[in-house]
């Protein structure tokens, strides 16, 4: 049955290879010299099989663990450097059709406040973003075809990018929405979208069909081949996620990586991201309930096998996550992370009240932009705010030709630096200012084209002089 080239749910996320796939993992997981085999392999940065990365996160050889962490964060360097992508997610309507037990977006909650931002409001929240520094946004909206269509979507997304504050301006929009068809996602693409982002949530069919009991969003086939039909529709940039917690965790890691072994096979092109989030507390939900959860430690690991496996694609971390996890992981993979982030429908301009609840889930990363830029700069990162490579049409398999080289380090640290004088200029506290200047002038050492380096410099005073927006 097993067969990555398929466009059946049910044939590239095979149970039964999986379940194959985990036995063959326990049997092997104290054999040091077939784990040695693996890691070689992984030193060619050239990816691993699902059955090849099991076997790594399965590992119970200690000093063998601390070959797999550092691998990870040598890969890490190797493809996405000290570089941290910074990004909001921005919820548009928590209206929902769909079931789902993990959700409080479910139908049958009755008790959370349902809302729908109009355009003038969406603008409002835009501005609000803008006024933190963000220039890249994740939009969220619950799955409803009378309240959400796609025609709001995409009314929404030129509502957004025709938002100029200040010095503001969100230049990437990624969208998160339900699984639809390949006319809408054309159109998605037609509107400018960045990334078309969808969790699977499970590859456990039997527990999908249960976690998800009604609604549009129980078809497992239809929600599982969501992807190829967003890439027929011409969206290039996938970006793939489960939510840890539900199913087992060696399970969900060995489907998650078959979807993206099925992606290229088909399509010749990867995930663009993958996102790792764990289940969280919110209204109507209790995270206890669910009897999967992972502590900090396996989810480390799970980061470090991701990142080895597939190393040239980016990973997310958002602010489900603590401080003390997010400094713990960091390392191991993860190149993009939210900051200042609000769940609720409404949150970033109107605080919720008590009683007026319509966050999807519990932020655990209270920061504000300010304090995770200069948090993540005092740990030795480049908070990048670039969306060049979007912009420029350096996309899916153009994108992964430069990023398999690793010659998109040409691209992105000067662009990185570019776009983080721009935040330090405009939006920056004085002592973020300060720990920024330093950095970027310590990292423009490390641009390895003197030409290059040259221009980027010129640029550096041309942004303190009021001009904004160049790249490379």
């Amino acid at each position: 049955m097993y067969n990555p080239k398929s466009l059946k749910a049910e044939e590239f996320i095979s149970h039964q290879e999986i379940l194959d796939s985990l036995d063959y993992a326990d049997k092997h997981k104290n054999n040091a010299e077939l784990i040695d085999e693996v890691l070689k392999k992984a030193r060619e940065c050239k990816g691993l099989s699902h059955r090849e990365a099991l076997l790594l996160l399965d590992c119970d050889i200690p000093e063998k663990n601390e070959e797999i962490f550092a691998l990870a964060e040598q890969i890490k360097k190797d493809f996405y450097g000290n570089r941290i992508v910074m990004f909001a997610p921005l919820y548009l309507s928590n209206y929902c059709v769909n079931g789902c037990v993990y959700c409080p977006y479910h139908a049958k909650n009755k008790h959370i406040a349902r809302k729908k931002l109009t355009q003038e409001e969406i603008a409002k929240e835009v501005i609000a973003l803008q006024d933190m520094g963000h220039k890249r946004l994740a939009l969220e909206a619950g799955e409803d075809p009378v309240n959400n269509p796609i025609e709001y979507i995409l009314e929404s997304i030129k509502t957004i990018y025709g938002i100029k504050h200040k010095n503001g301006a969100i230049r990437r929009v990624n969208v998160n929405i339900a699984a639809t068809t390949v006319e809408n996602y054309r159109k998605l693409k037609e509107a400018g979208i960045g990334t078309y982002i969808l969790f699977q949530e499970t590859y456990h069919k039997e527990s999908y069909e249960k976690l998800h009991p009604k609604g549009p969003k129980h078809n497992y086939a239809y929600h599982t081949e969501a992807m190829d039909r967003a890439m027929e529709g011409g969206i290039d940039d996938v970006g793939l996620g489960v939510l840890f917690g539900l199913e087992r965790y060696r399970y969900e890691f060995a489907g998650l990586l078959m979807h993206a072994e099925h992606l290229e096979a088909v399509h010749g092109v990867g995930p663009h991201t993958i996102s790792v989030p764990r289940i969280r507390r919110a209204d109507d939900i209790d995270p206890s309930v669910f009897d999967n959860g992972i502590d900090d430690d396996i989810f480390a690991k799970l980061v470090a096998c991701i990142r080895i496996a597939v190393p040239y694609t980016g990973m997310i971390m958002s602010t489900r996550e603590s401080k003390a996890c997010r400094e713990k992981v960091i390392h191991y993979g993860i190149s993009q992370i939210s900051g200042g982030s609000k769940t609720s429908v409404g949150g970033y301009v109107k605080p919720e009240e008590e009683d007026d609840k319509s966050e999807q889930f519990e932020v655990s990363d209270t920061r504000t932009l300010d304090e995770v830029v200069k948090w993540l700069m005092e740990l030795g990162y480049i908070p990048s705010f670039c969306t060049a490579c979007y912009r420029e049409g350096r996309t899916g398999d153009r994108f992964m030709a430069l990023c398999k080289t690793k010659q998109i380090h040409n691209c992105c640290l000067p662009n990185a630096l570019m776009t983080l004088k721009e935040y330090l200029e405009d939006y920056a506290s004085p002592e973020t200012k300060k720990v920024g200047e330093a950095l970027i002038k310590a990292e423009l050492n490390n641009i390895p084209k003197e030409k290059v380096r040259n221009i980027v410099c010129e640029n550096l005073e041309e942004i303190e002089g009021g001009k904004r927006d160049f790249r490379f």
